[in-house]
């Protein structure tokens, strides 16, 4: 009979996150080959895996058409070598995609129904722009239950700025701007380069090449820099390309098991699953979805905010990120936030995000031991939050000097 189980995040890996578009590096790449090649390098990295204990395969991407539909999950696990017995399955809730495929199948591991998984997520935004195909019920504005520029994801940062006069775009500029700085500090010292999977790509001429870098990166952004920026978004606004984060291309994979399975087969989890929470607010404002999404998660594990010595918070927007800060009164530059930057500097492949960030605070527990909890959260478009709480194995009690 099943027995309930706790849930560890083995490990997972990435490919590196390009910029979307003709100019990208991406741009003659499929999707589901970036899939592809994540499956196979956390599956490789991790041989005492086997894949014909794999019980389930969930891969998320927000638009799921062309090479980023046939449910993903299945037809990836095929295209990587895993036995033809592994089933899979696609799942959507855009930018909290890879987020979902992850606590989807915490939940099937937790209740003892499987013992291993895959969850991740892709997305290809220059095949595939967000909403391209999308047909709105017409109803959301007939009856006026969403505003019409609600799917426009910068009128909405746009609309913290208003709400929260108090986050300026002058803090905003500072964040976008730390973001770029820490992340390159990050490549510098060799901190993402062992969970990025290389990816073999062609330029427009057919020459090939490697990708083994995100793409996006401008390590060289000044306050003043970011001061001349245009607001793309509204005339005379608070939102630039500075503090948003860019379209990106990517994928993402981890590895997830059940206790009895880390036991069986000798792991070495690098995270323990504590706990997680999504909440909906108003699409029109949808940054501000990580707050109850975090105090929701906070107290199902018995947490405060306090307890969390970790951050990585997706920065789909400068100021969506500092709003959570603002509200847990944390301050924009807390070391604890986002060491090794964000999505502003790194990119945001809007569904494989969220096990970016999961991959990002397993290194970082593994270099601080003196951290207990840590949390990863985002916002989702249409007005919702996420949120996962995570405990790090290395945990030793002892304060850090």
């Amino acid at each position: 009979m099943a027995e309930i189980s706790d849930v560890f995040f083995v490990d997972g890996m990435r490919t590196p996150f390009g910029r979307a578009g003709e100019k990208g590096m991406y741009w003659n790449t499929r999707a589901d080959d970036l899939v592809v090649k994540t499956i196979i390098g956390v599956m490789e990295r991790n041989p005492a895996v086997p894949g014909d204990l794999v019980d389930d395969v969930a891969i998320a991407a927000t638009t799921q058409q062309g090479d980023q539909g046939l449910t993903l999950g299945r037809t990836a696990a095929i295209l990587a070598g895993l036995p033809q017995s592994v089933p899979g399955f696609a799942i959507d809730r855009m930018c909290a995609g890879a987020m979902t495929s992850v606590t989807t199948m915490a939940g099937s591991i937790g209740m003892g129904m499987y013992d291993v998984a895959l969850a991740g997520g892709v997305e290809h935004m220059g095949r595939h722009p967000l909403g391209g195909d999308a047909d709105p019920n017409p109803r959301f504005l007939t009856e006026k239950l969403v505003s019409a520029d609600a799917l426009n994801m910068g009128v909405t940062a746009e609309r913290i700025h208003d709400r929260f006069p108090h986050l300026t775009k002058e803090r905003a500029d500072r964040f976008g701007m730390l973001s770029q700085h820490k992340a390159q500090a990050a490549y510098d010292a060799g901190r993402f380069q062992p969970d990025l999977v290389p990816v073999a790509i062609t330029d427009a001429q057919g020459a090939w090449g490697l990708a083994t870098e995100d793409e996006g990166r401008r390590p060289q952004t000044t306050m003043e820099g970011l001061a001349e920026l245009k607001t793309p978004f509204r005339p005379h606004g608070r939102v630039t390309a500075g503090t948003s984060s860019p379209l990106t291309d990517g994928a993402t994979m981890s590895i997830l098991a059940g206790g009895g399975a880390v036991k069986e087969l000798g792991l070495a989890p690098k995270m323990k699953l504590t706990s997680f929470a999504f909440a909906g607010v108003a699409p029109e404002i949808m940054g501000i979805g990580p707050i109850p999404s975090t105090e929701k998660a906070l107290r199902k594990a018995g947490l405060t905010i306090s307890d969390i010595g970790l951050f990585e918070l997706n920065e789909a927007f400068a100021v969506q990120t500092i709003s959570l800060l603002d509200h847990f009164g944390i301050a924009d530059d807390d070391p604890r936030v986002n060491p090794w930057g964000g999505a502003i500097a790194l990119g945001h492949p809007l569904a494989a995000s969220g096990v970016r960030l999961m991959i990002q605070l397993a290194a970082q527990f593994a270099e601080r031991p003196d951290v207990r909890y840590g949390l990863t959260a985002m916002c989702v478009g249409l007005g919702q939050g996420g949120s996962v709480i995570w405990e790090n194995p290395h945990f030793d009690g002892k304060k850090r000097k």
